[in-house]
């Protein structure tokens, strides 16, 4: 986003707020532009919340993520007093939406924050996953959702329509593999399919994930928040656990939800055995069924994430060093130091025989800044 661009974000959120002054931001996020400021009383959030935020997407923007619901906003609305602590969000003119912004701290980021959750935390946790997978899909059938892409004439549509079949999980991750195939990794590979390579990035490996997701059994498709890490976990001043930023919820298989939760956390084997017997006995309670062939399954969707987290972070990575300023020697190596975790965690499902040490991906980098054009990624809707 440009900076007049940021500007003029700036400034509608300025005149949004109580006294025209007292905004902050931009707030940190990669898929919008956002604000927080003090509500005037009039607004039809302030009965609840101190401040708003105004979130205006990026232009431009490479979507790593399929996506369902057209509008967050209007996804949050409906289900407010169906879904405990989520943020608040009001229509306040055609199309222009806030949202209660919601105060305390994420659990991700800063030396203080504490890798684990707290038992009151993964009792809230399971209490989302119930809510969630109590709420019937045709519940929702009034959102919007985002039009199928049809730019791949290799993808069939209907494996790309996560809620073409309500019990498909072979075929719901099907789509999210060709969806990271097709609309991420083929579409720019211009760009970075050379760097990819260098890193190790195989073309077998789109085929054999999807091999395996053949082998998947069925289970209920259910609403999922779709990107459940520490950033998009905040804690209030009172202790509680909120759940943010649902621009990525979708409906689907409910064990993706969990196979997200837990690639995104780094939990230790302990902790995740915890979340993982909290969220079967959630989903069951609110869906029976929702947790079949759970041992087979999970594993089979955790390798997608992994290997979903190599294409978007080294991608990221490249945008990111590209941006940075040439005084910003500390760029490079913690890039490549980032790269190269994910890298190893997607060791056995890229076939690689080792993984690349740091100066080899500090290398491929190198080669890649010095080589490549300027990418200009797709936007996807």
């Amino acid at each position: 986003m440009t900076v007049d661009a940021a500007s003029e974000i700036r400034r509608r959120a300025a005149a949004l707020s109580s006294d025209g002054q007292d905004v902050e931001g931009p707030l940190e996020g990669y898929h919008h532009e956002a604000y927080a400021f003090r509500l005037p009383v009039e607004n039809p959030l302030a009965a609840h919340s101190l401040r708003g935020k105004l979130r205006v997407p990026r232009p431009g923007l490479l979507w790593f993520d399929r996506r369902c619901f057209a509008s967050e906003d209007r996804l949050l609305i409906a289900l407010q007093g169906r879904v405990s602590r989520i943020p608040e969000s009001a229509e306040i003119a055609d199309g222009v939406f806030l949202q209660g912004f919601i105060e305390g701290r994420t659990l991700g980021g800063g030396a203080t924050s504490p890798r684990s959750l707290a038992a009151r935390h993964v009792t809230q946790l399971g209490w989302l996953f119930r809510e969630l997978t109590a709420i019937k899909p045709d519940e929702l059938d009034d959102i919007p959702r985002v039009p199928t892409l049809t730019g791949s004439s290799s993808v069939d549509s209907d494996s790309m329509d996560s809620d073409s079949a309500d019990d498909d999980s072979a075929g719901f991750l099907r789509g999210l593999i060709r969806f990271t195939e097709h609309e991420v990794y083929r579409r720019n590979a211009g760009v970075f399919g050379t760097l990819l390579s260098t890193l190790g990035v195989r073309e077998q490996a789109w085929a054999e994930l999807s091999e395996s997701a053949s082998g998947l059994g069925r289970r209920p498709f259910v609403l999922l928040h779709g990107d459940l890490h520490r950033k998009n976990l905040i804690v209030d001043p009172s202790g509680d656990l909120w759940f943010i930023d649902w621009e990525l919820a979708m409906i689907g298989d409910p064990l993706y939800d969990l196979a997200t939760h837990l690639h995104l956390m780094h939990y230790t084997k302990r902790e995740e055995q915890q979340i993982c017997e909290v969220w079967r006995e959630a989903v069951e309670y609110a869906k029976p069924g929702c947790s079949a062939h759970m041992g087979h399954d999970l594993p089979v969707l955790m390798a997608y994430k992994r290997v979903q987290s190599v294409i978007t972070d080294v991608i990221r990575t490249a945008e990111e060093i590209r941006a940075a300023s040439e005084a910003d020697e500390q760029a490079l190596p913690d890039a490549a130091r980032k790269v190269r975790r994910v890298l190893a965690a997607a060791q056995e499902q890229l076939g690689l025989t080792s993984v690349p040490s740091l100066h080899r991906v500090m290398a491929a980098y190198a080669d890649w800044l010095e080589s490549s054009p300027r990418p200009h990624p797709e936007q996807h809707p």
